[in-house]
């Protein structure tokens, strides 16, 4: 099976945003729009991206979160039509899980609207399985031939300026639960989720950008024998490694889908994973040639395990 993975699409608006919008939160981020994000995230490129994919043998796609900037509706709709246009394939080959950007204020987070707007792409084939009460979609389970897809929602709404994010207790209980369920137990396990796991050289970063339960997360993961868990946030290709009490599971960073940088580990494009029961078969990446609009291959780079082992025993 193949999976294309792409992630912080920050699809920008052509729409006016209004006046009465850009207050608290929203007013630093409409700043960081208008003089740094604007010039760099293209939708041209992500655009460029989707054209790629379609062209592509693949079997399913995944989108780990910002697929927004502001959570603005009009933002959420120019998504939704990028899916259905410019991406084209129907939701039950397309998985998404939401950003920081997706959740960006507290009336995003009220409203529900990531789940209003993408709810057939959140779907889930063992609804109810977790058996935890009071959660709202997340996590899902998609049963894809070997695999199983499972989507996790980091995104909560933070103060200005704060970028970190959380599972949440429920949410870690029903991530342990789900993953001893039969039908996953059989398949190759695929987690989504925006925050990558493994903590930032800073404890001042990783309070600011960071996942705040991952020690919780690692020990719902602790039983798994082998896995590939994707996550985005980072804007840069990335692969680590999360040792488990019984294996070890290939983390994997995508960068943006819609980044101009010069940096050949940051510029726009998406992996791709070849992955069955037996487990992750190889891993590919291509970053966009602005100049030509072809894509290159490229090196995803690997970084040490030994953060990850130290935090995990913490």
């Amino acid at each position: 099976m193949k999976i294309a993975h792409i992630s912080d699409l920050h699809l920008l608006s052509s729409e006016r945003i209004p006046p009465q919008r850009p207050l608290g939160k929203r007013f630093s981020g409409w700043v960081n729009i208008r003089f740094r994000r604007g010039a760099i995230h293209k939708r041209q490129i992500a655009q460029t991206v989707a054209r790629a994919l379609r062209a592509r043998e693949i079997d399913h796609v995944v989108i780990t979160g910002d697929v927004t900037n502001l959570s603005l509706e009009s933002e959420f709709e120019l998504v939704r039509s990028y899916l259905e246009g410019d991406l084209g394939m129907p939701p039950d080959q397309v998985s998404m899980v939401p950003g920081n950007h997706d959740v960006y204020t507290r009336g995003a987070h009220r409203d529900r609207r990531f789940q209003c707007y993408f709810g057939e792409y959140v779907t889930s084939d063992l609804p109810g399985a977790a058996g935890v009460p009071g959660l709202d979609r997340f996590p899902y389970v998609r049963l894809r031939g070997e695999v199983a897809i499972i989507g996790l929602s980091t995104a909560v709404p933070r103060a200005p300026m704060v970028a970190s994010g959380q599972l949440g207790k429920a949410q870690c209980m029903a991530l342990h639960a789900l993953l001893a369920h039969r039908e996953v137990e059989k398949r190759f396990p695929v987690i989504l989720q925006h925050h990558p796991w493994h903590p930032y050289p800073t404890r001042r970063k990783q309070l600011m950008q960071g996942l705040e339960d991952a020690a919780q997360e690692a020990e719902a993961l602790r039983d798994l024998e082998r896995g590939l868990v994707l996550h985005g946030h980072l804007h840069r290709r990335v692969h680590r490694q999360l040792v488990t009490a019984r294996g070890i599971l290939d983390v994997v960073g995508a960068t943006s889908a819609s980044l101009l940088d010069e940096d050949e580990t940051r510029m726009g494009g998406f992996n791709v994973y070849e992955v069955d029961a037996s487990g992750l078969r190889g891993i590919t990446s291509e970053r966009l040639d602005p100049a030509t609009e072809r894509f290159l291959p490229v090196d995803v780079p690997r970084e040490t395990v030994a953060a990850a082992v130290a935090f995990a025993a913490g």
